[in-house]
């Protein structure tokens, strides 16, 4: 007697039943999974308060990292954005050997120019690192260590930030590298109340995206309003 082999439609039905409960597991699993930012502080980053620049240069000067030291001063007195920052050549920093009191770099966000100061502290800072880029012989001002990328990456930027903010005892998750940028600009603010001087030294385009990038609020507006009689 020829055999048949007939599809085991119990069986089937078994396994169609567990992949719909396994199913229905994930997707349960999926509704309860925690957000990727949760117990993180998200939005504006915080700008350093001068207390806490000052502790950061001073530590960065006592543990002689040069590197480090002209970067942190120059974010500051920049007021670049990460991407912009990593990027800086030497030429752009420097001519004939010493270091411009001024310096003009194209934004890679808008592709438009923006000037910046460097204080005399940012270019001792500077002139301290340079042997050091020389040496590598490399045309960035912050070189990579890694052989496969020629300047430091916004990446790893990021993480010497949260260093620094993590040495002045501070709360790394409140601060990032924006905080570099809107620490000198937050200062300006607070001391003369010119937004447009702010807006030209961010090389924001609008002056609703200065406003907003400050957190300017209606209290603050009050209280600059107060400090004028007439």
């Amino acid at each position: 007697m020829l055999s048949r082999s007939f599809p085991d439609w119990g069986r089937e039905g078994v396994v169609g039943a567990e992949e719909t409960i396994m199913l229905d597991r994930n997707q349960a699993l999926a509704a309860h999974r925690d957000p990727w930012n949760k117990g993180r502080l998200t939005g504006q980053k915080r700008p350093l308060k001068p207390k806490d620049v000052w502790s950061i240069r001073v530590r960065l000067q006592l543990e002689h990292r040069s590197r480090d030291l002209a970067m942190f001063n120059l974010a500051i007195d920049s007021k670049l954005r990460g991407c912009d920052l990593v990027r800086l050549q030497v030429d752009d920093v420097c001519v004939g050997g010493r270091v411009r009191d001024r310096a003009t770099v194209i934004q890679k966000k808008t592709g438009r120019p923006v000037q910046f100061e460097i204080t005399e502290q940012t270019r001792a800072a500077i002139q301290a690192w340079l042997p050091e880029v020389h040496g590598r012989k490399g045309r960035y001002l912050f070189p990579s260590r890694f052989r496969a990328q020629s300047h430091l990456s916004t990446r790893q930027y990021a993480r010497i930030v949260h260093d620094w903010v993590e040495s002045a005892g501070l709360d790394s998750s409140a601060y990032g590298t924006h905080s570099m940028r809107r620490t000198k600009a937050a200062q300006i603010y607070k001391k003369t109340g010119n937004l447009r001087a702010v807006q030209l030294l961010l090389g924001h385009t609008k002056l609703e995206s200065t406003v907003r990038y400050l957190g300017i609020e209606v209290d603050d507006a009050l209280a600059i309003s107060e400090q004028v009689e007439l």
